[in-house]
């Protein structure tokens, strides 16, 4: 009778020491697979005692670690010690009533008993919650946390000493140890994510390049996103609402900057609008000094996530950018920024105005001389060599060492550019040909 009880007995343990363990494996993995943002959304929308347990774990995430390891290290070494005599003693007997003596069926007892428990408690004890808590981490997270941080605080000195142990052998590596799991990520490691589902299907290829654009965007200067000073449409300030609305609809634009002596002596911007309130009559006479108004003024170095907060700010949306010495380097709109998140925006103004490519065939494109090395390897492949230019056009410049003509051309890497329509001392195209079996040109 009382083996039988000891018996009994001894399977209980042994089933909660193997429930101790997986609680303490689904601990483990269920706060290492949580991140921050998850576990804080929790605590807002719910709002309960298990939420800010969880919160509280995944803060000190390194010490209950430690107290996992801990747990599972006790419960599977006491279920070892409880599992070998009681398994065996169940089978000791049955293995002697098929024949085998008892020398032998000792021994074999000792060995079946071995492997029945330890793939017990890995199955039960290890795997079954490991792959509840990768499934359902939150869930699983929630549901363990109160027992596991109970046991981490009673055993706290044990905890303690084993995770400063550690983390004293990881310091002698010269890493330092985290408390918490790093839960941001960076822009490139974003974009290789957004990328990677594109490739897998999972996001259609517009949202993924939408993603991409946005999330290479902060990266972008104010000098990469603006137009250069050489295109400004401008006006001085002694010109009249006439002149204004002359060039307004000359060029298409509605905004442009006023200066008084020149474009380094920026004063203002006007808005084509503003002629509307002026009677036409008196248009010769109201000189755009006295209805300008002021804009703002950016540094080169101006990362694109904020300067699109100056330009939401502007009255017109635009603000001129100047370079280290205080000059005037470019011109930068709302417009500008748009369309280098979600690519070109023309509208009935810009008819006359040429794409920044176009693609002739298989392997050659149409380009503008003011793309830049990233914009150009995204739309024909063309890796430029690195170099003290910002354009295709400046690769051009260096490479030639002199102002271009139409038909002038150079070979880089297998790539043969040549320019191809000039706007007096700039180049404004150029085409863009990868060389195949034909080789040099």
């Amino acid at each position: 009778m009382m083996d039988v009880l000891w018996s009994v007995l001894g399977v209980l343990g042994f089933l909660l020491l193997t429930a101790g363990t997986g609680l303490a494996v689904a601990a483990e993995f269920s706060l290492t697979a949580l991140d921050r943002s998850t576990v804080e959304a929790n605590v807002r929308q719910v709002g309960d005692r298990r939420s800010k347990i969880v919160r509280k774990a995944h803060q000190h995430l390194s010490y209950q670690l430690s107290g996992a390891q801990v747990a599972i290290t006790l419960t599977t070494l006491v279920t070892g010690y409880l599992a070998e005599p009681l398994i065996g003693r169940l089978v000791r007997p049955v293995l002697t009533a098929i024949g085998f003596s008892l020398p032998v069926a000792e021994g074999a007892s000792v060995v079946i008993a071995l492997l029945l428990a330890t793939m017990l408690s890995m199955i039960l004890g290890e795997m079954v919650p490991k792959n509840l808590a990768v499934a359902r981490p939150l869930k699983t997270a929630r549901a363990v946390m109160g027992y596991h941080s109970r046991f981490s605080a009673l055993f706290r000195w044990l905890v303690a000493l084993m995770n400063n142990s550690a983390n004293w052998v990881v310091r002698k590596f010269g890493v330092q140890p985290q408390e918490e799991l790093r839960s941001a990520r960076s822009p490139q490691e974003l974009g290789s994510i957004v990328r990677s589902s594109a490739e897998s299907g999972t996001l259609d290829t517009s949202t993924a390049e939408l993603l991409d654009k946005s999330l290479r965007f902060g990266g972008r200067t104010a000098d990469e996103l603006m137009t250069p000073r050489v295109q400004i449409e401008s006006l001085t300030a002694d010109e009249t609402i006439t002149d204004l609305i002359a060039l307004a609809r000359r060029t298409g634009f509605s905004r442009f900057p006023v200066y008084r002596e020149d474009l380094d002596d920026v004063q203002g911007a006007v808005h084509v609008k503003q002629a509307f309130v002026v009677p036409a009559a008196e248009r010769d006479a109201v000189r755009l000094g006295s209805v300008m108004r002021p804009v703002p003024t950016v540094p080169e170095s101006l990362p694109g996530d904020t300067l699109l907060s100056r330009l939401r700010d502007s009255r017109f949306q635009m603000a001129m950018v100047v370079d280290e010495y205080g000059g005037t380097a470019g011109l930068v709109t709302l417009e500008d920024v748009v369309e280098e998140i979600i690519g070109d925006v023309r509208d009935e103004h810009d008819v006359g105005e040429a794409p920044a490519s176009q693609r002739l065939d298989t392997d050659t494109w149409l380009v503008s001389g003011q793309l830049r090395p990233d914009e150009v390897r995204e739309l024909t492949g063309f890796r430029m060599p690195e170099g003290d230019y910002e354009t295709i056009a400046g690769l051009m410049l260096e490479q030639l060492g002199r102002i271009p003509e139409p038909g002038d051309g150079i070979q880089i890497d297998g790539w043969h550019l040549a320019v191809v329509t000039m706007d007096r001392r700039r180049i404004a195209e150029l085409s863009v040909h990868r060389l195949g079996a034909e080789g040099a040109r």
